[in-house]
């Protein structure tokens, strides 16, 4: 089954004539986001992602391979007016909140009484209905940030294409946003989030990418990548916590980690102790460690012209 947004062996090259060498921006980068999903899109400042999203959205053309987005080519106008997309740097024009969410509408076709009402939800959506009549270059950066959202959401997209869209937003804002990405994956839409801000990508999406250099490195359900198979944490109550290595005792009960490898014989050992099992559970990783284990190398990707 198609994906709403689907990257098949794109590669990107920008070449400086000056010094005859080329940096390849994306080598080889293959992906499907499916429909319904809240998508991660993760990785270091310079690993492809914006190039990745202005090649979905038509804004420049790969050096090789295709994708597909909602099933047309990318850079098939029509399809964007059913995308909802937010820059990672927000430039909006000086207008009136209101205004400026209608015009955005506008350019998608939308029009009359519909539009009207679209840019009423779309704002009090990000919580700034009682904002609609200021001027936006009043606004600060956060709010900025969310008269953006707001725009990308205007037009009811069925994919929303966001880059760094909690970057600028306080605490509350954030969860503001992270409960309207969740409520529009309940009403069927597709979210492609790309974002720095890894404790949110943890809470809301359903699969993540990692994109380091140019190339894909780590691809998978979020509740799977964030599970360790390497290691395995025992709480046990009955027995001394210098009983086990590395223990810890709190109210009685003790928590030690052990290899996987090596888990049966430390439920034995708690046993024969006369201990009790309470619980054995695979030791939870958060998406920072797996963020850094795969993106160790930072160093620049360049090669030699030809």
């Amino acid at each position: 089954m198609p994906g709403a947004l689907e990257f098949e062996n794109l590669a990107k090259e920008y070449r400086s004539f000056a010094s005859r060498r080329r940096l390849r921006a994306l080598d080889d980068f293959t992906l499907q986001v499916e429909t319904g999903e809240i998508f991660g899109f993760l990785g270091p400042n310079g690993a492809g992602k914006s190039t990745a999203i202005h090649l979905a959205m038509g804004f420049m053309r790969p050096t090789s391979g295709s994708g597909r987005m909602l099933g047309q080519p990318f850079g098939y106008a029509p399809a964007r007016r059913r995308v909802g997309f937010l820059a990672e740097n927000v430039a909006l024009y000086h207008r009136r909140a209101e205004s400026l969410v209608r015009f955005y509408g506008a350019l998608n076709g939308m029009r009359g009484a519909y539009l009207a009402k679209r840019a009423r939800e779309a704002l009090a959506a990000v919580g700034l209905q009682d904002q609609a009549g200021r001027n936006v270059g009043k606004f600060s950066r956060g709010m900025l940030q969310r008269v953006g959202l707001a725009q990308a959401l205007v037009n009811d997209p069925d994919l929303l294409i966001l880059d760094e869209p909690t970057s600028a937003l306080d605490p509350l804002a954030r969860v503001a946003v992270r409960e309207l990405l969740l409520k529009a994956r309940e009403d069927g839409k597709t979210i492609f989030l790309s974002s720095h801000l890894l404790s949110e990508v943890e809470l809301v999406c359903d699969r993540v990418a990692v994109l380091h250099r140019g190339r894909l490195v780590r691809l998978g359900r979020t509740v799977d990548l964030l599970q360790s198979g390497e290691q395995t944490e025992i709480l046990a109550r009955g027995i001394a916590a210098n009983a086990m290595a590395g223990a810890v005792a709190q109210d009685g009960v003790v928590r030690f980690t052990v290899e996987s490898s090596k888990q049966r014989p430390a439920l034995e050992r708690v046993w024969n102790l006369g201990g009790e099992i309470l619980s054995v559970n695979p030791v939870r990783r958060s998406l920072e460690d797996i963020f850094l284990e795969v993106t160790a190398d930072q160093a620049p990707k360049t090669e030699g012209g030809q």
